[in-house]
This record gives C-alpha cells, structure tokens and sequence, in this order.
C-alpha cells in the first residue's frame, strides 16, 4: 500500500512517499513556525514523478494549533482531490513507530511534548493526552521508553524517582513514520480520522473524575 504521510505538529514540517515498509521519498523543513507555507511545497518534492498514493496519513497532535491545522487541512483535501481515504495518527504514534524494535521490547512508550509556559503534554497508549506540569509526571507501573521533544527532562524526573524510564532518540514526529503508523493502524482496523488532538488539563481530567 502506498501511502502519503505528513506532520506539522511539532517544531518542524515533513512529507513522505511510504510503500510497504519502506520510505520511497521525504523531505522536511525544521522550524517552529512557517508549516502553512512549507508543507505544499514539501508535499510537491516527494510527489514528483510518482503516481498518486492510495491514502494519506497525517500527523493529528498533541501539537500546535497552527501546524496541525495546516498539515490536516492539506490533507484532507489532497485526499478528496484523489478520492482516497485520509487517516489520522497522534503524535506519540508516530513517534513510537520510529523506535527501534529493541527500545521498544517490553516497554510501554510514553510521548512527553513540551507545551506552553513549562507545561508538557503526557500521552500514553490508550489513555487520553493530558496537560500537565513536570513535577506532575506519574510514576509508570513498569518499564517505559520516553519521546518526544521533551523526554529528556521528563526521563531525568522518572529515574530521579526510581522508575525503570529509558531515554529514546526519537524527538520530532516524521511524515515517514506518521505513514508507518497509519499502515499499522489500519492492519488492526483501528483507523483514526483526520481531526485535531489536544491534551486537556490534567486538573481538568481530575475535576471531571471526581
């Protein structure tokens, strides 16, 4: 299956050709600011002399409100305009489908982000993102592997308070990756639409529980 993939939701922009397990074409823009304009040309490098993909995949936060709107809106209608399906993947998916098999081996993978004003969004599989201060990280019930741009910080809380948390290279969400995690995704009939991801306030989550 071939695949389209894209990200804008963190400090960098980034499209990619994906094709039965492999990346045939990427291209990527660093940068916290400037998605709007970059992904569209991005878009068009890999594109070139290729035939049209079979689906697309774009990455759906946690992130920023501006890149994730630009990276879902292009594709969105990339796929109406080729009438394929368009598929949704959050930031710590695509994340932990670029970690090595070994980093990944008996761990659960946790994204920690930054977020505004010294906050970091903590996501978790199956669990909804939340908002929340450093000091706030929960302590993992087993082994964990951090990414996300701000693991290292939150890896040094974990091990500082006894938790089994190994530290990962993965920073930034790749296009070729969000299209890695889509195919994955939807072998398991686990499809995600295309629509924005956002932490909410763990006080929030809290208030709501009690």
């Amino acid at each position: 299956m071939r695949l389209l993939g894209l990200d804008g939701a963190l400090a960098s922009a980034s499209a990619a050709i994906w094709e039965d397990g492999a990346v045939l074409a990427a291209a990527r823009r660093e940068g916290a600011r400037g998605q709007p304009a970059a992904l569209p040309a991005l878009v068009a490098q890999v594109l070139a002399g290729t035939a049209p993909p079979e689906a697309v995949a774009v990455g759906v936060g946690p992130g920023g409100f501006t890149g994730l709107r630009a990276a879902i809106a292009l594709a969105r209608g990339l796929a109406a305009g080729w009438g394929v399906p368009c598929h949704g993947v959050t930031t710590g998916e695509a994340l932990a489908a670029a970690l090595p098999a070994w980093q990944a081996a008996g761990r659960e993978v946790w994204s920690v982000t930054a977020a505004g004003r010294g906050g970091l969004v903590l996501e978790r599989p199956g669990v909804a993102p939340v908002l929340l201060e450093e000091a706030a990280l929960p302590r993992p019930s087993g082994p964990v592997v951090l990414v996300g741009d701000a693991a290292p910080a939150a890896a040094a809380r974990l091990r500082a308070g006894g938790a089994d948390a190994l530290l990962s290279d993965c920073r930034l969400p790749e296009a070729g990756a969000v299209a890695a995690a889509a195919a994955r995704a939807l072998a398991a009939g686990r499809a995600r639409d295309a629509a924005p991801l956002y932490a909410e306030p763990l006080a929030l989550r809290t208030q709501g529980a009690a």
